[in-house]
C-alpha cells in the first residue's frame, strides 16, 4: 500500500483539500503534497492524520501485513 496516495484518496473522498489538511496538522501545503508521495510515514504523523480524518489507516496496514487466511 502506498500510504501517501491512500491518505490523498481518503481526503478527496471526504471532499477536503490539501490546504485544509495542512491547516489541521499544522504544516505548509507543500508538505501535504510531499506526504501524498510517500510510501511510508512516521507513526506519530500517521496517527495525527488518522485522528484528523477520522479514518483508521493502521487497521488497513495491519490487514495488509497480516492477511486473514482460512
Amino acid at each position: 500500500m502506498n500510504i501517501g496516495k491512500h491518505i490523498e484518496e481518503v481526503l478527496r473522498k471526504q471532499g477536503r483539500s490539501a490546504q485544509w489538511l495542512a491547516s489541521e496538522i499544522p504544516c505548509e501545503r507543500t508538505n501535504v503534497y510531499n506526504i501524498f508521495k510517500r510510501k511510508s510515514l512516521d507513526v506519530r504523523l500517521l496517527m495525527r492524520i488518522s485522528i484528523i480524518l477520522e479514518y483508521d489507516f493502521f487497521a488497513e496496514l495491519s490487514q495488509e501485513a497480516f492477511p486473514k487466511t482460512k
